[in-house]
């Protein structure tokens, strides 16, 4: 089981299996969290938070991102439409040898949604 969680602890992410590969995604708002993106079936993570996620939607609003309400840190993604099953986690927050052993792909989302190592 791999476990991600925020500086401070308060919420945890769990899945059963570590990432093969992450997204770096340069869209406006990816690029400035910093974030690295684990995607999963959001009904095979457990997501436990002993203080509320502050949440954040924009343009189309069809994201979530999550936010620990206590420490700030970025955790994950939802979607809006609870018919799809996708969840982004940020792999950031994962042990460091779980994301050293990911490969790193390059996500174009701020302009044509491709990923750029083909």
């Amino acid at each position: 089981m791999i476990q991600a969680s925020c500086h401070c602890g308060a919420v945890t992410l769990a899945a059963d299996d570590p990432p093969e590969w992450v997204a770096d995604c340069n869209c406006s708002i990816c690029r400035r969290y910093g974030v690295l993106w684990a995607y999963y079936r959001a009904s095979d993570i457990r997501v436990a938070a002993s203080v509320p996620t502050a949440v954040y939607s924009w343009g189309a609003k069809t994201l979530r991102f999550h936010r620990c309400g206590e420490c700030g840190c970025v955790t994950h993604w939802t979607k809006v439409d609870p018919m799809i099953d996708r969840i982004g986690i940020n792999a950031r927050l994962m042990p460091i040898d779980v994301l050293a052993a990911a490969r790193i792909r390059r996500l174009d989302g701020a302009d044509t949604g491709l990923y750029l190592d083909a």
